[in-house]
């Protein structure tokens, strides 16, 4: 697939910002990823034609809405000396007919819902646990994926 690893390294040349190249055969369905100096594989299921040879771009997509928050809870309760051990974050994708959502401004057709179960393990009160999901919910992925997204897309 050609060496994405200095294609990544020219873009990163060009800012400070942190490059993803994603790159793959028109053929199928797999894809690789580099980012920075780390490589992961996309695909699809076998049953909708891909190799299910990594996971799926939704998978990714709600992937990075579970570290961001784990990592902003842990630095909060260790600044604050809470006796917080472990964080788990369980996320699932679904999509949900509009008329069903009542805070929703769209009404029709279907969208997407991210849904998130975060487990706090350690001796902490009902209060400590409150503040940490409020704390969750202002991570900078959570921020990114509730507010206006534009994406600039050029073709070369």
């Amino acid at each position: 697939m050609g060496d994405v690893r200095q294609e990544a390294a020219m873009t990163n040349e060009k800012s400070d910002l942190r490059s993803v190249v994603v790159r793959g055969s028109a053929a199928g369905f797999a894809q690789e990823i580099i980012a920075g100096p780390h490589r992961m594989t996309a695909d699809e299921p076998v049953s909708v034609g891909g190799t299910d040879t990594g996971s799926t771009p939704y998978d990714f997509l709600i992937a990075a809405l579970g570290p961001c928050p784990s990592i902003t809870v842990g630095m909060y309760a260790r600044r604050k000396g809470w006796a917080l051990e472990e964080v788990t974050v369980n996320l699932r994708h679904v999509k949900i007919h509009a008329s069903d959502c009542a805070d929703c401004e769209t009404k029709q057709g279907m969208l997407d819902q991210i849904e998130r179960d975060i487990h706090f393990a350690g001796s902490l009160t009902g209060d400590q646990r409150s503040k940490l999901l409020e704390i969750a919910n202002k991570c900078p992925v959570h921020r990114t994926l509730t507010s206006e997204i534009i994406i600039k897309t050029r073709a070369f």
